[in-house]
């Protein structure tokens, strides 16, 4: 009897293994990733026993570590902060005999006198910072101490409270350090002088302190015979500060430096 195939029909392929299966025969104890594993596997085990050991340290830890960061924020609000408003309110009084003797100078001695040591009740710059230390207000008393010892001529006093003067402003940072270049040149420390001049005039570059402070520092660089260098200073006005009462007369300045 003959045999044929019928149309379309196809010969049925053998069974593909499974590929899970082709896998599954795959001797895997040898591989670098089973190593891994089993390496991971041990690691977790060891820390899952160390925090088991050691969870009473780890729990004490954090619980520390809560409890600075709440007494820190609990210290700020109700210790640090009444005690910066307090001494702000103490130190107002003082602030006016200041800013009275500043305007008034045929009083001044006697202003000044009551700007540190207190009136009417009130603590004076040198009793705020003995009673207020670490408050912002006891921080800008050392900045009014050092410039009215500054007026009264002690000039070596002036530098000990204007170094402990931590600026917070701009302008306040570069007068300080002027007010020290001022107590240096009074001293006869031109070379001291010179290095705080450029330095409040360096600290911020605005309109009104740099200029100012550039012209000192030039006039005592002339004073030094360091024409090259004064020459630099005034030049500096002249290019960039323009508009400034120190400007007016920079040209002849820049007339002896040459």
């Amino acid at each position: 009897m003959a045999t044929y195939n019928k149309r379309g029909y196809k010969a049925p392929k053998p069974k593909e293994e499974n590929e899970f299966d082709q896998f599954s025969n795959v001797d895997t104890s040898n591989s670098t990733t089973a190593e891994v594993f089993d390496t991971l596997d041990k690691n977790a085990n060891r820390m899952e026993n160390w925090v088991a050991r050691n969870q009473k340290a780890i729990f004490g830890f954090v619980g520390a570590i809560a409890l600075i960061t709440i007494g820190y924020v609990g210290y700020s609000k109700f210790v640090v902060e009444p005690k910066n408003e307090d001494a702000a309110n103490e130190m107002f009084q003082a602030q006016t005999y200041y800013n009275d003797a500043m305007a008034n100078t045929a009083t001044s001695d006697s202003l000044y006198t009551l700007a540190l040591n207190g009136g009417e009740g009130k603590l004076g710059f040198l009793g705020i910072i003995d009673s207020y230390s670490g408050t912002q207000a006891a921080n800008l008393a050392q900045y009014y101490v050092g410039t009215t010892f500054l007026n009264q001529g002690k000039f070596k006093e002036a530098i000990q409270h204007l170094e402990k003067f931590k600026a917070n402003d701009i302008v306040l940072g570069a007068l300080s350090l002027g007010a020290i270049g001022d107590a240096f040149s009074e001293l006869g420390q031109k070379e001291d002088a010179l290095d705080y001049y450029k330095k409040a005039a360096a600290y911020n570059k605005n309109d009104f302190t740099a200029p100012r402070f550039l012209n000192k520092a030039g006039l005592i660089a002339l004073d030094l015979g360091k024409k090259e260098e004064a020459l630099k200073l005034f030049n500096e006005i002249k290019n960039n500060y323009q508009e400034s009462a120190e400007a007016n007369a920079v040209d002849v300045l820049i007339g002896m430096a040459q």
